[in-house]
């Protein structure tokens, strides 16, 4: 899917064949009247095909857990089983010798077969105690939980008609446990509409704050007045009128540069030209270009065409040297039309500065800048360009033509030969795109920690960006240490000798030596961690990190003796150890590949539940090693909200999809769970109590049809209704207090403590409606002689069915018209089937299938009987009242605690940019997004997505619209 590697052959010459060529299914090919092409990856070669024994799927930490207590279950239900019919066999020897004239009876069964016999027949017999029918009620319960998430109109975002998308069905209650917030900046906790800001060329700082704003001069535009954006972010006084001069060249060549260097699309739609970017960063790029005089109008498979101050000019493309995350710059190379070739190139500053000719104070300047920049949260970019001569040209031409055709190692080639050519560049400037944060980021980030989830930012900018995006989302605050990567490093050496300090005292006065240097870094106290993907590289078994950790520890002797394997499980350890110690951490400058390897570590660590939360293709990876994936509806495509289990419109959306969907979802699943083992128990485990009393015969003490409708109609709608509707507090307590969240994190709800209890449960209701009705009629009967088999089953039946209701009635929180129709529908079914199933009429066409003709009738409309079983509702039921009670007054008391804490809480200061505080020095990193994907420049070069015409210039509509290439599989314009 994402390399292909040939040659084509044809009529003497040699084409380069790659993944650009590759059209997926799903494609739709423009502006081509006939192709011939070749069907690849067919069959069993196809994606679907090729990935289909692949996918991983995400299960949630009580489906696991049920799964296994079914296993217990059927386990418990075998030794039962296995003991019952030791028993019976024991039991029908004694019986044989105590009643041996009654052998004609029994003369061909010995006790060795009763027992075997029995085994099974008891097997048959609490085989109902196997919660088959649950798993059908679990999914049907995610089922409608989803659509609630669905329908919840606190999560549309009308301004774009999106709805909260629940993808997957079955994570639920895993919403209610989430410890680790993965999310990306871009897009995720800024709104990606770049506006171009601020820019530094030749020394000078041109935009907003910079002292020049204001409208429009007079006669700025003149000649380009009508390619100019009506409504524009950017509006200097003087960069405009040195536009207009056209008196410096280095301004001259910036510009230039902007309108040249880049993989946007132009079409005609009418009598309009529109502009299709790759990125937001591109579009934002070259619409400031245009409003400052220098316009793309059009772009063939070789040549661009460019208005420069009014005055149009073709320039012939040589090569297009493609972006990716590794080279994280692009490049031009054209031929102007004076016939000069020269090399435009834009990228990151820490890319872009080694790559120069000289430093001068031009430069240093420029770096200040950048700095400045960062600070503001702008996304920064450098510029730079060089003259290329005709022989350098021609020679790097040939090679670059031969590693093109290579059928092995052909990126490797080609990646070394744009590396020769983007060498001794000059300097021309740097751009400040503005990317604001979302409405609601910081109120969200805060109630998220308040209810014990971490937040992790993942970013591909650079430090500064990002650490001044965590001030301003409240991810950081002012109280907060931070560790960078110096201080982490030795906090690491530190951990990892005072685990081996047993191996000598140097050992012990080094991490002395580390705890006297950093003494909060050894406290509990508030901590954030920022480190680079650089360094990141050094733990996640990346690049040449077994070289660098056997650098890192050679010096320590304890370490020596240790495998390079085993030190770097050690380090990731120590890492992931410090790091979710913390309150915060962000890492700058990462890789997708990168992103979801930080999932990784935490859960195999921590065994802790995570959310990834992205917007574009590179966040697909860390949404699906996630434990729950998040997509944002966002401008970077939609390969994030294919790949990810929930979709939201908004950041903010999320506190409401964990706070309240997830811990909503988590309640009611849990109380679901409790109360269908409590009731399958309570009801059927009598079976079990009145084996001792027949003789261990595994005869069924209920009628067969209570038996085969207990758990579907009897029992199943208010245990359904508990899981549907099931609410402890408001949605607006639920926000209100976060705190309650952390109940889901320590699967305090249901677990195997919380299983066992509830088997308790069950196990001492059956015991009391069996042996208070088993006391009562052993030497009393009732008024209407009814001391009979059939009648006892009865009484022992309608005492457990109305223990188990008024149990789910008194732990019911949240009523509704709903709740009470499923309690009242469950008495009202059993009524009547039993009305129906012991009719004497019934008994007379099938006597061995109605075989309890008028039990029901019969005994309970003996007051006697009546009596017994509100003995035993009463006797189940105030035990459970109690505590319910109980529990009840604890938690008006801790409410009332909490709420008096909170009016005492200090006022939270207000949220804003803090750009021009300092936070201590850090070392620049360049913020050039990894937004952009590589591929668009072989599509442009090839001609693949242009027009057979070449557009005409002057009609330009500044909207991005519908890619012309499109395909929800592969990235593509």
């Amino acid at each position: 899917m994402h390399s292909f590697t040939g040659t084509l052959a044809w009529r003497g010459q040699t084409y380069p064949l790659d993944s650009e060529r590759i059209l997926l299914r799903g494609c739709r090919l423009r502006n081509t009247d006939v192709c011939y092409g070749l069907v690849i990856y067919a069959g069993f070669d196809s994606k679907i095909m090729r990935n289909c024994g692949k996918i991983k799927r995400k299960r949630t930490k009580l489906e696991r857990m049920m799964d296994r207590l079914v296993i217990i279950i059927f386990v418990v239900l075998l030794v039962t089983s296995l003991c019952l019919a030791i028993a019976s066999g024991f039991w029908a020897k004694m019986f044989q010798e105590k009643h041996s004239y009654l052998s004609a009876f029994y003369k061909h069964t010995t006790p060795a077969q009763q027992a075997f016999f029995n085994f099974w027949g008891f097997t048959i017999l609490l085989s109902i105690i196997i919660p088959m029918s649950m798993y059908i009620m679990f999914e049907f319960i995610y089922l409608v939980n989803s659509c609630f998430i669905n329908w919840d109109l606190d999560m549309y975002y009308a301004a774009k008609d999106i709805p909260a998308q629940a993808r997957s069905t079955s994570l639920n209650d895993q919403l209610g446990q989430i410890e680790y917030i993965f999310s990306d900046k871009t897009g995720t906790l800024t709104q990606n509409m770049m506006s171009f800001k601020k820019c530094c060329v030749n020394g000078t700082v041109y935009g907003t704050g910079t002292g020049h704003e204001d409208n429009q001069p007079p006669g700025s535009g003149a000649t380009w007045s009508h390619h100019v954006q009506k409504k524009s972010d950017f509006c200097d006084v003087t960069l405009l009128e040195a536009a207009q001069r056209d008196k410096d060249p280095v301004l001259r060549e910036f510009l230039r540069l902007l309108a040249l260097c880049h993989t946007v699309m132009v079409e005609e739609k009418g009598d309009q030209l529109v502009y299709q970017a790759a990125s937001p960063d591109e579009e934002a790029l070259v619409l400031a270009a245009r409003n400052l005089g220098y316009v793309f109008l059009a772009r063939t498979q070789d040549t661009i065409t460019i208005s420069e101050l009014g005055k149009e000019r073709v320039y012939r493309v040589l090569a297009m040297l493609d972006f990716n995350s590794d080279r994280k710059r692009m490049s031009v190379l054209v031929r102007d039309p004076q016939g000069t070739i020269r090399l435009y190139t834009k990228g990151a500053d820490t890319v872009i500065l080694e790559r120069l000719q000289s430093r001068g104070p031009n430069e240093t300047f420029t770096e200040r800048a950048l700095d400045r920049f960062a600070e503001e949260t702008l996304r920064t970019l450098c510029l730079a360009c060089k003259e290329v001569s005709e022989v350098e040209y021609s020679d790097w031409s040939r090679r670059h033509h031969e590693a093109s055709i290579l059928l092995q190692g052909r990126a490797q080639e080609l990646d070394k030969l744009y590396e020769e050519m983007e060498q001794n560049l000059q300097l021309l400037g740097a751009t400040a795109i503005e990317d604001k944060l979302q409405d609601g980021v910081p109120e969200t980030i805060q109630l998220l920690k308040l209810g014990n989830i971490k937040v992790w930012v993942l970013t591909g900018d650079k430090q500064e960006t990002a650490v001044n995006i965590g001030y301003a989302c409240k991810l950081l605050t002012d109280d907060m240490e931070i560790l960078e990567e110096k201080e982490i490093s030795e906090i690491l050496e530190a951990h990892w000798v005072s685990n081996n300090n047993s191996s000598g005292n140097g050992e012990a006065q080094s991490s002395s030596r580390l705890s006297r240097r950093y003494p909060k870094a050894s406290q509990h106290k508030k901590r954030a961690i920022i480190i680079s993907g650089d360094f990141l590289d050094k733990i996640l078994h990346t690049g040449e990190v077994l070289k660098e950790k056997r650098r890192l520890w050679r010096r320590l002797p304890c370490c020596r003796a240790v495998g390079s394997e085993q030190q770097g499980s050690l380090v990731e350890k120590a890492f992931v150890d410090l790091a979710t110690s913390c309150q915060a951490v962000i890492c700058c400058r990462v890789t997708p590949k990168q992103k979801a390897l930080m999932v990784q570590l935490v859960k195999k660590h921590k065994k802790a539940i995570t959310l990834a939360i992205g917007d574009g293709a590179n966040d697909v990876n860390m949404i699906k090693t996630a434990d729950i994936g998040v997509g944002i509806n966002g401008l970077e495509g939609a390969q994030a909200v294919q790949c990810s289990d929930y979709a939201l419109a908004q950041f903010s959306y999320l506190q409401r999809l964990l706070l309240v969907h997830g811990r909503w979802a988590y309640l009611r699943t849990c109380k679901f769970l409790r109360y269908f083992f409590y009731k399958t128990f309570a009801g059927l485990m009598a079976q079990v109590w009145f084996a001792f009393h027949s003789g261990f015969t595994a005869q069924p003490l209920y009628e067969g049809w209570f038996l085969a409708l207990y758990n579907i109609f009897y029992t199943a709608y208010p245990v359904l209704s508990m899981g549907l509707l099931e609410q402890d507090v408001s949605a607006k307590k639920s926000l209100e207090f976060p705190e309650l969240y952390v109940v889901g994190q320590q699967d305090e709800l249901f677990n195997y403590r919380v299983f066992g209890i509830t088997l308790l449960h069950g196990v001492s209701t059956s015991l009391a409606s069996f042996y208070i009705a088993f006391w009562a009629f052993r030497d009393h009967v009732g008024s209407k002689a009814v001391g009979d088999y059939e009648s006892f089953a009865v009484t022992v039946a309608t005492s457990a069915l109305l223990s188990v209701l008024m149990e789910i009635i008194l732990d019911t929180k949240f009523w509704t018209v709903l709740s009470f129709a499923m309690v009242a529908a469950s008495l009202l079914l059993f009524c009547l089937f039993s009305f129906l199933t012991q009719s004497i009429d019934a008994f007379r066409i099938a006597p061995a299938i109605f075989c309890f003709p008028d039990a029901s009738r019969n005994a309970l409309t003996d007051p006697y009987v009546l009596l017994v079983v509100l003995l035993s509702l009463v006797v189940n039921t105030i035990p459970s009242l109690t505590i319910h009670l109980y529990h009840t007054m604890a938690g008006k008391t801790t409410i009332q605690q909490k709420t008096r804490l909170k009016a005492k809480r200090a006022p939270e200061p207000s949220v804003e940019l803090r750009a021009h505080v300092s936070r201590g020095s850090f070392h620049r990193r360049s913020s050039y997004a990894f937004s952009h994907q590589e591929g668009y420049a072989g599509l442009i070069t090839r001609g693949d997505s242009l027009r057979a015409g070449a557009a005409r210039p002057g009609l330009l509509h500044p909207e991005m619209q519908t890619p012309a290439v499109s395909s929800p599989r592969s990235p593509s314009l």
